[in-house]
């Protein structure tokens, strides 16, 4: 089974409260704290995520209605259903307009309860999985389909496979383009976890401060800007996982307050006073050497041995060469608009096979959209992809260098295609981003990289 469900129950009738928890406990899906009045039932709020509050309306010192609100701008995933007598209905439709999920009458049908609070759960991940789809379309070009059948990935598959099923952190080692995100994936999929949210922080790609509040959130008006409080990554993974990947990029400013979460489960939000506490399990990876990053004083050694209790390393894509025709087929598939996707010859997938790959599996996707754009016939043949595996050096790359007898380097290939994309869409950047699988912020910067001159 995997992992219980958080809900706090509000009343301030102490036989309701006793009976609710008795009830929902008995079916073992629940984690269940009680308040008897809304101040009460605050506090918990800012101590523990839940994903159901059963909300009674009419308490003495806090109202249900200031907790209703207080939830909606604290912890905006977490739905309440409102708990009525029949004289207050009116008022319990009030409070469906002021987010709640549901209303239930009292007294309460155990199985209608039960139903509910499933919905409501059910629509607490769909939030969550739009928030994270938002943010993940943009960044991932991925499938969560693992390819190979050579024997180092076949091994790897089976470490990371007997490693899901518990809650230990896990380190994945390895060069870009490998593909640690999937194996990532993988290991959650696997785990009792897999109901719960997959939660992705690139460590990379955003600078300190910007970090901590992605990972912990912050409140309102703990810097400029910041005109509500905002829930942290770690929230919303709560009884899932939480996936930091380029982890070694992490500055030493923020090593510390991820260490005591690590330890600890517990963390404050930015401009935050309260202690919150969440169940996550940890996975990282990294392409850079921690044992040396520790050596020279980047990285923290008690970070480092709280990260690695199991550690998995990536093969290069050159010591998997008999995978390299599925992930061909698999992105030719991917890549190709035709309803009938274009095919490689024998001696061009032997002449791939051959190739030492230092891109790793990003750099073979890139070869393949590049063939499978510019290729003239049905058949990718080995003129159609020999210049994209030469790389000498040259000069800034021009629009001339399309002709295929001369050798162009990745960054040429890169320049051009993100070119061809940009015109094809009218030079929108929205739809140009979405067609290339990737940011508008990374676009934007490839077009100054490169010095693409972008009507405005």
């Amino acid at each position: 089974m995997g992992r219980k469900y958080n809900l706090l129950v509000v009343d301030d009738e102490e036989p309701l409260r006793v009976i609710l928890e008795s009830e929902l406990g008995d079916t073992k899906e629940f984690s269940i704290d009680t308040a008897a009045d809304g101040a009460e039932a605050i506090n918990h709020i800012q101590a523990k995520v839940f994903d159901v509050i059963l909300l009674d309306i009419r308490m003495p010192r806090v109202s249900g209605l200031e907790v209703l609100r207080f939830v909606h701008d604290y912890s905006p995933t977490t739905q309440v259903i409102i708990l009525t007598n029949y004289a207050d209905i009116r008022t319990a439709i009030e409070t469906i307009k002021l987010g709640a999920y549901d209303f239930i009458s009292k007294p309460y049908d155990i199985d209608e309860l039960l139903n509910t609070i499933h919905r409501a759960i059910e629509r607490r991940q769909l939030s969550i999985d739009n928030k994270l789809m938002k943010k993940e379309l943009s960044r991932k070009s991925g499938s969560p389909e693992v390819i190979g059948r050579s024997e180092p990935f076949l091994a790897l598959v089976r470490n990371a496979t007997r490693c899901a099923p518990s809650d230990s952190f896990v380190l994945i080692q390895g060069a870009s383009g490998t593909g640690k995100e999937l194996i990532a994936g993988l290991i959650h999929r696997r785990s009792p976890r897999n109901t719960r949210p997959l939660v992705t922080v690139n460590c990379a790609s955003l600078p300190d401060t910007l970090l901590e509040s992605e990972l912990f959130g912050h409140e309102k008006g703990a810097f400029t800007n910041a005109y509500e409080s905002k829930q942290g990554l770690v929230e919303v993974a709560n009884g899932g996982t939480l996936f930091l990947d380029e982890v070694g990029d992490i500055s030493t400013a923020i090593q510390p307050k991820l260490l005591r979460f690590l330890e600890s489960g517990e963390f404050r939000r930015v401009g935050g006073t309260h202690q919150l506490s969440v169940d996550v399990r940890v996975v990282s990876a990294t392409n850079k050497d921690l044992k040396e990053e520790v050596k020279a004083g980047r990285f923290r050694e008690d970070l480092l041995y709280r990260l690695n209790v199991i550690t998995l390393h990536m093969p290069l894509l050159r010591e998997r060469q008999e995978d390299i025709p599925l992930l061909v087929e698999h992105f030719v598939a991917k890549k190709s608009r035709a309803r009938t996707p274009k095919h490689f010859s024998d001696g061009a997938l032997k002449l791939l096979q051959q190739y030492d790959w230092p891109g790793n599996i990003r750099e073979l996707e890139h070869v393949i959209e590049g063939a499978v754009l510019l290729s003239a016939g049905e058949c990718i043949n080995e003129e159609d992809i020999s210049m994209y595996l030469v790389r000498p050096e040259r000069k800034a790359p021009t629009t001339a260098s399309t002709d295929h007898s001369s050798s162009l380097t990745l960054d040429e290939l890169e320049h051009l295609h993100i070119r061809k994309v940009l015109e094809e869409h009218g030079f929108s950047r929205a739809k140009t981003a979405q067609a290339l699988g990737i940011s508008k912020k990374t676009l934007y910067l490839k077009i100054k990289q490169y010095g693409i001159a972008v009507p405005d």
